[in-house]
């Protein structure tokens, strides 16, 4: 039954490439790319309603939120890369349907 729920996930291209060598085979196996496609794209799904409230209290623009996600994931690399991590601040600004975060610092 796990293959079966396995295989109905589909990785989006992006984050594949997080995990590719140059030679263009995955550095990790399929079930460790699910586990952290999941954990990122629940991590991005988690971040919607509090960047939402951020902006609607209007103390931060849509860049300044997105950057702050972003320093926060950083905080603790052993739960996300750098990649990974700024993966799902892409992916929370494209959920918010917000411009991508321009400038990672």
């Amino acid at each position: 039954m796990s293959d079966q729920i396995d295989n109905q996930i589909e990785v989006p291209p992006s984050f594949i490439a997080l995990f590719l060598s140059r030679s263009g085979n995955l550095t990790i196996t399929h079930a460790a790319l699910l586990l952290r496609y999941e954990q990122c794209e629940d991590m991005a799904h988690s971040l919607v309603e509090h960047a939402q409230l951020l902006a609607a209290g209007e103390t931060f623009a849509e860049q300044a939120i997105l950057q702050r996600c972003l320093d926060g994931l950083r905080v603790d690399q052993a739960s996300f890369s750098e990649a990974e991590a700024t993966w799902v601040v892409r992916r929370l600004a494209e959920l918010l349907e917000w411009s991508p975060l321009t400038a990672v610092a």
